[in-house]
């Protein structure tokens, strides 16, 4: 379409829109005009014109055009006439023509979207209708500034599109940019190579912006193209000898990092490496210490740790291929730079440092190939154990009160030292034993005077020894004497020097976390445990001024005490006393902060149990101190629940309701020091948790917070079937009751896993009441899933779907249990409606677990009630409904033979077939070839063929039939079943 006054046929007042400060009107305006622009067939070329001619000043309508133009190129351009795609390039050329005329650059957001919609033309065109991309864009921008910018930012936007990794690509996207880099190879890449040499070359002075993006342009490239283009002495030197040029030679040192990172034969590496770094060493960029600027060094540490990196490459392939001289020259190359590293390893900034740690690492595994490590590598070692120890220590800006990101990166960086500490550890562990003990023990002997930094790395090197000298189960301190004598000695000073009264958070931290790490060093020398006892449980420890230190604390008194219970007898009833306080339940409104949350209290709730139920006190003792410990807690729960019966405002019911799942979860956590050795019974302790159970229940007839409620008793529930067994079971069937009332998704869900740990643990013991209980919960789950819900309201169907995995999965309990008896009693109606149930969820739902665990009931109903002696009425209903749904499932759309939960679903078919033939034999196999595989026309062959397969006694046979033959013939399917073998005869 040939526009004759654009003015007129472009809707300017769509256009004022545009402007980010226009107001909503006229914005939504310009979005339906820009919709109607890329839907037209030719309306869009009112926009090509417009940029080909310069018709707008205005940035945002520029942006516009181009965005028109971009979407026809990328969603249209095939269904565009010859003439129309000429049209394009015609109108890129032409506003390019004008940049170079232009006074004054466009805006940088303009270049970028017109790079890109060059890119996207070069993409669709370059191979078929325009291979002359690239010459007739250098033809005309020769060296002019604005026309070079395009044409640079337009080779970022072709590597975006074509090379970088990060973006996923369609199969056919990549054949595409495959063939495209192929091409290019072939017929431009030496000219798009000279051009760059020019760029660089002619404005490194009057345009340092320009050749930055050209250096950038350069490392991009340099992946895919031949390196001797890029790594000759012309390029070389030229990248080189920016280097020293302040604007460049950040963007030179990521072009040369790029050439050195490009893969090529180890003894070429290793000489381009070399030559790089002769040049560099002697324009002075090794002496570190003498650079200002710690940006650049942060590129050059970079750069120079590609280098290390690519030289051990070589090394690591030249001693595979057995090439002696050479491996020992690519050596000799790598162990030249450690003085580099260590320069740059140590440097004050963490970011330069933490640039080099890969090649240090990579170092020291070539350290730890080699046979013997001469004098000057055992230095070397030493250096960066030094180094590492050095960097490890916290600067004096870390906030330990308010850690933002500064700190979460320097955390991130001690993980990277780690490494190496771990590294130095396996190739040296004696010299690293032999160093840390040197620094802990210096600065343990003057803890009081030194700074925080420097004792809490002291405390922090001993610690990380446990993982950098690993020892199977923790058990430091038996077997090599050296390592066992020297982490004694150090851990005899940490609990003894005194370093625990340190007033500092991270000191406090790292003394406990330490004494945790090697708590079998107590059972060595238990004379110590009294001391750390009460650096715990006073001031240092859990009382200590920082909530963080005491939470930690918490949790590492409960480790603590876990591990060491045997050794405590003497200390428990002092250690109950002297906790006492931090186990009282906090309630909610008495304002007072207390020491430790709740989270923290759980772990105390555990140690005392622990201390209690594990000491050697005679039972009634320990019956007396756990009734101590937990009648506080039903106390108080007494009293918050009338509370909450009669509160009426919101806010504070649920602070109340709160309050009480906490004293029920303390009491729980209490019940975790049992153990099989150490029953309730055996303890004495049933009759505390019993009380305990009377006075959690009444909760569940709570008319307000009862999710909150319902969910607390329901895990002490939980527990209590491990912990009292039998003993739990009157006190079951009330609160099944209470649970089942006014329920939702959630709580169903939650209570379905509790019915079916006690129909695993006790079986015939609960029969009576599951038969009672069935019909009840299956109702009720049929009432809650029946429920309507919004079509897009995404957290109910994902409830709904969880329900209804919780509730097959029930019925899977009781159908494997054994117990016939429960679902059998239920009345013919009852069992039908179930039934029925279970095919719906192996045919209709599209949830491959739910749909497994279905065919697995089905199986096991069928071996139940499908024998001669079953059921009756069965057998006809495993001919009209089983059998069906055996091959209707897998027929599904949703059924994915690519998902492994589906796979393992169609398994199941095949065992519920299986268990079909080995319940009615023969009978099976005539009502498959007689009635049911003729009304689907499956023709005589086929249908013969299956019931062969099906008379295998290996299962396995008849599984690997069905999931081979519909690979077989079906692979561009991911819906699969036998039917697909059976439904047409023709095949």
């Amino acid at each position: 379409m040939a526009c004759q006054s654009v003015a007129a046929v472009m809707d300017e007042q769509a256009l004022l829109g545009l402007n980010p400060n226009a107001d909503a009107r006229y914005r939504q305006r310009a979005m339906a005009y820009f919709e109607q622009l890329k839907e037209s067939q030719d309306a869009w070329e009112v926009c090509a014109e417009a940029l080909a001619k310069g018709i707008y000043n205005d940035d945002h309508v520029k942006f516009f055009c181009f965005q028109v133009l971009e979407h026809q190129i990328k969603f249209r351009h095939a269904g565009l006439s010859a003439v129309q795609q000429q049209l394009i390039r015609e109108t890129l050329m032409k506003w390019l023509q004008c940049q170079l005329m232009n006074a004054q650059p466009e805006k940088p957001f303009i270049r970028n979207k017109a790079a890109q919609v060059f890119a996207l033309t070069f993409i669709m065109e370059y191979l078929t209708l325009w291979p002359k991309f690239f010459f007739d864009i250098l033809s005309l921008v020769g060296l002019n500034p604005h026309g070079v910018d395009v044409y640079l930012r337009t080779l970022m936007a072709i590597d975006a599109e074509v090379v970088d990794r990060d973006i996923l690509h369609t199969p056919e996207e990549t054949r595409r940019n495959t063939l495209i880099k192929d091409t290019m190879r072939e017929q431009c890449i030496p000219s798009l190579v000279e051009s760059w040499f020019q760029i660089l070359q002619t404005y490194q002075q009057s345009h340092p912006e320009l050749t930055c993006q050209c250096l950038e342009v350069v490392g991009a490239y340099v992946s895919w193209i031949d390196l001797n283009l890029i790594a000759n002495d012309r390029f070389v030197n030229l990248l080189l000898s920016q280097m020293s040029v302040e604007e460049l030679r950040e963007e030179a040192c990521d072009c040369l990092f790029e050439i050195v990172n490009k893969g090529m034969d180890p003894v070429d590496k290793t000489k381009l490496v070399e030559s790089l770094c002769q040049v560099l060493q002697s324009a002075g960029f090794f002496n570190v210490e003498q650079e200002e600027d710690v940006d650049f060094l942060a590129k050059f540490s970079r750069l120079v740790n590609g280098m290390g990196q690519s030289l051990v490459l070589s090394w690591t392939k030249l001693a595979k291929a057995g090439n002696v001289k050479d491996a020992a020259e690519t050596l000799q190359a790598v162990e030249a730079k450690v003085p580099l590293l260590l320069q740059l390893l140590v440097h004050e900034d963490d970011d330069i440092s933490a640039n080099i740690v890969g090649f240090c690492y990579e170092y020291l595994h070539v350290l730890k190939q080699l046979p013997q490590l001469t004098d000057q590598q055992k230095t070397n070692i030493e250096a960066i154990m030094l180094a590492v120890m050095k960097k490890l220590t916290y600067d004096d800006e870390y906030n330990f009160e308010n850690e933002g990101e500064d700190e979460a990166m320097f955390v991130e960086y001690r993980k990277q030292l780690k490494m190496l500490l771990d590294r130095l550890a396996q190739v040296s562990p004696e010299l690293l034993l032999e160093a840390v003990r040197r620094v802990f023990t210096n600065t343990m002997q003057t803890w009081q005077t030194a700074p925080f930094m420097e004792v809490e790395v002291a405390i922090r090197l001993l610690y990380m020894l446990g993982e950098a000298l690993p020892a199977s189960h923790g058990a430091h301190f038996s077997g090599d004497t050296a390592k066992t004598s020297a982490l004694q000695d150090m851990m005899r000073t940490l609990v003894s020097c005194g370093v625990s009264s340190y007033q500092h958070t991270s000191v406090s931290l790292e003394f406990f976390e330490t004494v945790v790490r090697y708590d079998k060093f107590f059972i060595v020398e238990p004379q110590h445990i009294p001391n750390v006892l009460m650096a715990f449980l006073d001031q240092r420890g859990l009382r200590h001024n920082s909530p963080k230190v005491r939470s930690r604390v918490a949790y590492l008194f409960s480790r603590f005490i876990k591990t060491l219970h045997k050794h405590m007898n003497a200390f428990i009833e002092d250690i109950l006393t002297r906790i006492q306080d931090l186990l009282e339940l906090a309630p909610p409104e008495n304002g007072f902060l207390a020491l430790l949350t709740s989270d923290d209290q759980l772990f105390m709730f555990e140690a005392a149990g622990v201390l209690i139920v594990n000491g050697e006190s005679p039972v009634e003792r320990k019956q007396a101190l756990m009734r101590s410990l937990l009648t506080p807690l039903m106390d108080a729960f007494r009293l918050l629940l009338a509370k909450l019966s009669q509160e009426t405002e919101e806010e504070r019911q649920a602070a109340l309701a709160d309050c009480l799942s906490h004293a029920v979860g303390f009491a729980s956590r209490t019940s975790k020091a049992f153990s099989n050795k150490q029953t309730v019974k055996q303890c004495g302790c049933t009759e505390v948790y019993r009380d305990c159970l009377q006075t959690f229940l009444p909760a569940l007839s709570c008319p307000v917070q009862r999710g909150v409620l319902r969910s607390s008793v329901r895990s002490f529930l939980h527990r209590m079937i491990i912990c009292l067994e039998e003993e739990v079971l009157p006190f079951i069937p009330a609160a099944s009751e209470h649970m089942l009332k006014d329920c939702e998704a959630k709580d169903l869900q939650e209570f379905i896993p509790l019915i079916s740990q006690i129909t695993a643990k006790f079986k015939r013991q609960v029969s009576p009441f599951l038969q009672q209980i069935f019909m009840p919960l299956v109702l009720a789950i049929f009432e809650v899933l029946a429920r309507p819900a919004e079509d897009n309201d995404q957290a109910a169907a994902l409830e709904k779907q969880m329900l209804r995995r919780s509730y097959f999965s029930f019925i899977q309990t009781i159908a494997g249990s054994g117990m016939n008896e429960v679902m059998a009693n239920q009345g013919a109606e009852n069992i039908e409606r179930v039934v029925f149930t279970i095919i719906q969820g192996a045919v209709d739902f599209p949830d491959p677990i739910a749909q497994k665990t279905c065919f697995i009931i089905l199986s096991r109903l069928v071996e139940l009630w499908g024998g001669k002696d079953g059921m009756v009425g069965f057998p006809d209903f495993i001919y009209k409904h089983i059998v069906p749904a055996c091959f209707l499932a897998p027929l599904k759309p949703t059924f994915d033979l690519s998902d492994a939960q589906t796979v393992l679903t169609l398994s199941e078919c095949a065992v519920t077939l299986k268990m079909i033939h080995l319940k009615r034999g023969p009978e099976f196999i005539q009502f498959l070839q007689q009635e049911y595989l003729p009304s689907l026309q499956v023709s005589p062959e086929i249908s013969q063929e299956l019931c062969q397969v099906l008379q295998q006694p290996d299962v396995k046979v008849l599984k690997n039939y069905i999931k081979v033959r519909v690979c077989l013939f079906y692979p561009r399917y991911t819906v699969g079943s036998l039917l697909l073998l059976l439904h047409f005869s023709k095949l």
